[in-house]
């Protein structure tokens, strides 16, 4: 009975495949749309989540500055207000698993004939645990090294290809020029990708802090750093941490209450997190957004389906003359309904699928097509076509039999 009625309904369908087609554009639209967009959504969300994740977590970075120079205060940073002994002071606070002061600058770095403009990160032993950062090749330099100003190096992968390009060399062991320095590779860092702003984290060179200071940088105040990395020991203990760090840097600097402070604490976690949900919101606002042309597409079907009900009503009289049911009826006019909707929903999702892979090629933009996305496009597409088909085919089944074979 269930067959038949099937075939029945495919049957209508195809008596005007131009209508049909125009029927169910909206709902092909509407599911490409759904799933280009959560595809283009979730994308955006992973390549936040692995950005975070690459950072390092539970960390906040204290930054140098700003002073007032004349009344105007200046970036933060720039000012030599922090040092080593505040960060092995930031060391010793309850809830701290680990600090790494941090100097910064650009070099320009030389092997055989080529060379390339990377920053440079003069920091301790400690970084790499810190920021979650591990390596591809070779091994890291030690306290040792900090302590003699050992002329070593960690590289990143861009700075790698850019210096070595796709020669099979090995880095390690190999001497690289730094501001016309000679340097020892002692590693390769693992690929970490862009930060939240964009910027390569592989582009980069990794030396010993007090190299850094006496033989790449200079270093007016011995022992001043720009920047110290500290992680804490959990999210719960974040907020324990950041009043200490303010506490502990504020009396070590003798900065009276009430005075602006040398110094600012950036909580980089809660800054992720934001981001973090600033990218879910877009995912399921892009997906809202999209989903209007559902319901526009379950209007167009109830549109036509009403159509077809006044087309067809002498056809329905006949139907019900002969023994059919209401709940058959019914059950006819609905199945058109969902077969409209449900094929309508599966070109969409081929388009939707295919959009997003011309997305990712032409843009180079992350795209992510989950089952879940496509799952919840084809429920909601099957339900709006069950929805908006039930009132056309609710009234084709209430129909007078004798009325319906008199409707000329």
């Amino acid at each position: 009975m269930f067959s038949a009625m099937l075939g029945e309904a495919w049957h209508a369908m195809g008596a005007n495949r131009l209508r049909t087609f125009l029927t169910m554009l909206g709902m092909v639209i509407g599911v490409g749309a759904v799933v280009l967009m959560m595809a283009i959504g979730q994308g955006a969300e992973a390549s936040v989540k692995r950005s975070i994740n690459a950072m390092g977590s539970h960390l906040f970075v204290v930054l140098s500055g700003p002073p007032r120079i004349g009344g105007a205060r200046s970036a933060t940073g720039n000012a030599p207000s922090l040092n080593v002994k505040d960060a092995n002071a930031i060391g010793e606070l309850d809830g701290v698993t680990g600090v790494a002061p941090v100097t910064t600058g650009k070099g320009q770095v030389v092997y055989a004939s080529n060379n390339w403009n990377t920053d440079i990160i003069g920091t301790t032993a400690s970084y790499l645990d810190v920021r979650s950062w591990n390596l591809a090749a070779g091994y890291a330099f030690l306290d040792s090294d900090t302590r003699s100003a050992t002329r070593v190096a960690l590289m990143g992968k861009t700075v790698v290809q850019n210096l070595f390009g796709d020669d099979d060399i090995d880095p390690v062991g190999k001497t690289i020029r730094i501001n016309q320095r000679p340097f020892v590779v002692l590693g390769v860092l693992d690929s970490k990708g862009q930060t939240l702003d964009g910027r390569d984290q592989d582009d980069t060179i990794i030396v010993p802090l007090t190299t850094a200071q006496r033989k790449l940088f200079g270093n007016q105040l011995p022992g001043s750093v720009r920047q110290i990395i500290v992680q804490a020991e959990s999210d719960a203990v974040m907020g324990m941490v950041e009043d200490a760090l303010n506490s502990l840097l504020n009396q070590r600097h003798n900065i009276r209450e009430g005075a602006d402070s040398d110094f600012s604490v950036r909580n980089l976690t809660a800054i992720a997190n934001s981001a973090a949900e600033t990218a879910r919101t877009m995912s399921l606002l892009l997906g809202a957004i999209a989903s209007v042309s559902l319901l526009v597409g379950g209007i167009g079907i109830m549109n036509i389906m009403l159509v077809s009900v006044t087309e067809r009503t002498r056809e329905i009289g006949v139907r019900m003359a002969i023994g059919a049911r209401e709940r058959d009826i019914l059950m006819q006019f609905l199945l058109e309904a969902i077969m409209i909707s449900t094929v309508g929903c599966l070109i969409g999702i081929v388009i939707g699928v295919g959009g997003a892979v011309l997305v990712s090629v032409f843009t180079q933009a992350e795209v992510i097509v989950s089952s879940q996305s496509v799952l919840i496009a084809f429920s909601v597409a099957v339900s709006i076509g069950i929805f908006f088909g039930f009132y056309p085919a609710r009234k084709a089944a209430r129909l007078n039999p004798i009325e319906a074979l008199r409707y000329q």
